[in-house]
């Protein structure tokens, strides 16, 4: 199967491809001959465009990284208060955890692939950053008296629904996580 298509650029093409194979099979274990073959393009093409394999992953993880974001800001939307809103980022991780395919954590998959280093650690400390500030400004909204402390300890829930989710498919760990975070909201807010 190719993803190359006559309306994608070589970069598109390329990207398309190591997203597809570097999440189902790993960014280590899928070399850089897999991911020409399924974009359709020439090597020249991977290597005048990313330079290395290391770029081509970070450009996978960045992607990887904005559409995470895109999606948790939309859904998030649909949720009416501050409280449901930062409930609702696990609500979203378990709707994402009952989908077919769901591999866990892009970010944490590449790291746990060999001692994360380059492209790989910069790539899922920012995303990681970004889940952590997104749960500071939630509890922010809230007004719970300390939302930085609260964010680290969301961030620790969030890391174990991901890998729970990774090795038992289906969203009960996002669920116990929620759970969990619920109650300490309650704690804090009453």
């Amino acid at each position: 199967m190719s993803v190359a298509s006559p309306r994608k650029s070589a970069r598109e093409r390329l990207l398309a491809a190591a997203d597809e194979l570097f999440y189902a099979e790993g960014v280590h274990t899928v070399g850089i001959d897999r991911v020409i073959e399924r974009a359709g393009v020439a090597k020249a093409s991977l290597y005048s465009t990313f330079g290395s394999k290391d770029e081509l992953v970070r450009a996978y993880l960045r992607g990887r990284h904005e559409s995470r974001r895109t999606r948790i800001l939309a859904g998030i939307e649909r949720f009416a208060t501050p409280r449901e809103r930062l409930l609702g980022v696990f609500d979203l991780l378990a709707e994402s955890a009952a989908k077919p395919g769901f591999r866990g954590c892009a970010f944490y998959n590449a790291g746990a692939e060999r001692d994360p280093s380059g492209a790989v650690r910069d790539e899922a400390d920012n995303n990681r950053a970004w889940t952590r500030g997104l749960f500071a400004d939630l509890a922010s909204a809230i007004g719970v008296p300390d939302p930085e402390a609260l964010a680290d300890q969301l961030v620790v829930l969030y890391d174990g629904a991901l890998v729970g989710a990774r090795l038992k498919p289906g969203p009960q760990a996002p669920a116990a996580a929620r759970a969990v975070a619920a109650t300490l909201l309650d704690s804090l807010t009453r």
